[in-house]
């Protein structure tokens, strides 16, 4: 009896503390869509300049979020930047008579190395105004100093720090770790270079993963090197052995060596902006923020009866509805069958930034674009990556543009299963026993191993679905079966890599892709439609909302540690067979 009200007490604690917690979602959500509603764009004022800082995340199109500018309990919403109206912002800003120029604030860049090249080629295309670009910082991480690069001057506080030494990628693996807790990751793949398996059975990179990865960041890295070299007339060589040798060691260094222009404090920083402003030193600086001049943005105009659609496909690939943060293969399927249907859509572009996930989701996905293809032309825009599953629902479009430093390829599939028998048995004390109808009735069962004739009959799916896959990009690309898979085998490859190889057609961004699409629909005056149709706001609050806490307070207790604990918990979610990049790819 004692149990039964220790059961009870726990559970109306339980529904209790959950009834709380959605009224404090309720209130946090109706202020914020008051706040929302009553919320109008930035006046910029003439003179003005944009205070261009990417401090948030950027992600590829801007999420519908009441809840930016709120912070209850100390619960603050994840602000995001949009990397569709960044672009759009620096398009209006080039022709807006108000705005006289940029500042680039770059204490912090959150975002990929492709979403930073896209971010950078739309500053490059606002210079054309003749409008100026300035920045500062006191600390330039690489991906900062690589934005920075394009401005008319940069500075950098005194006692900065410039960060130029290379790039590096860094991926934890947990064998020792599987090992302490006696469980066992069972390891079913195809493919030489297929290393997302790699973190469990191995305590360090194989020969063909280190070869890979040498290969595609040495490619990005040269790429880094050659858009500073253009902008600050400094040979490649030179940069290179700057790095190599660690000569930015301090502000002055930068200096020295012609990578910043000069030391200067905030101050003096604001008074060369009013100077170039036309503005008296006494007076304020008239600028807006990025965020907030984001915010003006309008649709694009044209004709109404000739459209081209941009498909956003970000994020794991799983089976299901998905949101804005990863690929549902249902909603994905959805919006290419609506965007196929609609007769005012001329043409479609595919934008995909994903290292893939499911291979049965990938396929549901690669038949509706192949589709799509009959009906329209559909043309691939690469994000940060489109790698396994995410080059699978790549490869049927008409064409595929990437950026030079793209990610993609990992042509290859796997499985893992772990057994966690000896876990269970010595760890906690616990055993199973049952019965069962059939011999493999329970197959897939995590206490206990494998038989050999079950590694068998799963190894013969996966050679099935590698063979699925090549035969998908064979086709895709009209290549040989054989020669996809001789550059397959789950090899990773930089976008630039991916041209010479015929993975991809065309280095380019997404405007580049928009035009290609509309050629191709031969349409000239047309207006631009983004699916899927993004959640209203208030439904998205209430979305998840559990499992947002549950990440924010993750994102707490781990800090910068947290995409470790997120790869795990992501490792022990994989459930069928998996088209996915090689782990996560940290580069830095």
């Amino acid at each position: 009896m004692k149990g039964f009200f220790k059961f009870v007490f726990a559970s109306m604690l339980g529904f209790i503390l959950s009834f709380i917690v959605l009224g404090l979602l309720l209130v946090v959500g109706i202020v914020g869509l008051i706040s929302a509603a009553g919320e109008e764009p930035a006046k910029v004022e003439a003179n003005s300049i944009i205070h261009f800082s990417l401090n948030y995340p950027i992600v590829e199109r801007t999420v519908k979020n009441p809840l930016d500018n709120i912070d209850i309990a100390g619960i603050q919403s994840n602000k995001t930047l949009g990397l569709n109206d960044i672009l759009a912002a620096l398009k209006r800003a080039k022709t807006d008579d108000n705005i006289k120029g940029i500042y680039l604030d770059l204490s912090g860049v959150q975002g990929g190395m492709a979403t930073v090249e896209e971010v950078r080629n739309g500053l490059l295309d606002f210079k054309k105004s003749k409008k100026f670009i300035l920045a500062y910082s006191e600390i330039y991480s690489q991906k900062a100093y690589y934005l920075a690069s394009v401005a008319d001057k940069i500075y950098i506080n005194p006692e900065g720090i410039l960060e130029f030494t290379g790039l590096s990628s860094q991926s934890p693996f947990f064998k020792g770790a599987l090992e302490k807790l006696e469980i066992e990751a069972q390891v079913i793949k195809v493919g030489t270079y297929k290393s997302a398996v790699e973190p469990f059975i191995l305590d360090k990179m194989s020969d063909a993963n280190r070869k890979q990865v040498t290969s595609f960041l040495g490619s990005l890295y040269q790429h880094m090197l050659s858009g500073v070299s253009s902008s600050r007339k400094i040979s490649t060589d030179s940069l290179f052995a700057m790095a190599n040798q660690l000569k930015i060691q301090k502000a002055q260094d930068a200096v020295t060596y012609k990578l910043v222009d000069g030391l200067r404090y905030k101050d003096q920083v604001i008074d060369e902006l009013k100077t170039r402003t036309g503005i008296d030193k006494k007076t304020d600086l008239k600028s807006v923020s990025l965020m907030d001049y984001m915010k003006a943005n309008k649709p694009e105009e044209g004709d109404l009866d000739s459209r081209v659609a941009v498909v956003y496909a970000s994020g794991e690939i799983t089976g299901g509805e998905g949101d804005d943060e990863s690929i549902g293969s249902e909603r994905i399927s959805k919006a290419l069958r609506k965007v196929r249907l609609d007769p005012k859509i001329k043409a479609v572009v595919f934008r995909i930034n994903s290292g893939g996930g499911s291979a049965l989701a990938s396929d549901v996905i690669w038949r509706e674009v192949a589709l799509t293809k009959k009906v329209k032309p559909v043309i691939v825009s690469m994000g940060d990556v489109a790698a396994s599953g995410g080059y699978y629902i790549a490869c049927a479009a008409d064409s595929i543009f990437a950026q030079p430093n793209t990610i993609t390829g990992s042509i290859g599939v796997f499985g893992i299963i772990p057994n966690m028998q000896k876990f269970f048995n010595n760890k906690l004390g616990i055993t199973f026993d049952g019965v069962k109808t059939a011999e493999h009735a329970d197959l897939g069962s995590t206490v206990r191993p494998l038989t050999a004739s079950e590694r068998f009959i799963i190894q013969t799916e996966v050679n099935r679905i590698y063979a699925t896959f090549t035969k998908r990009v064979a086709d895709g690309r009209k290549k040989t079966q054989a020669y996809v898979d001789s550059i397959g085998q789950g090899r990773v490859w930089s976008g630039t890599e991916a041209l010479k190889i015929g993975l991809v057609d065309r280095l380019g961004n997404i405007d580049d892709a928009i035009r290609s699409a509309a050629k191709m629909a031969k349409v000239k005056n047309y207006k631009l439609v983004s699916y899927p149709v993004q959640k209203d706001p208030f439904e998205a609050i209430f979305s998840g909302g559990e499992d947002k806490l549950k990440e924010h307070f993750s994102k707490l207790q781990f800090g910068e540690n947290y995409v470790y604990y997120q790869q795990l918990q992501t490792a022990l979610k994989i459930t069928g067979i998996q088209a996915r990049l090689p782990y996560t790819l940290n580069i830095n």
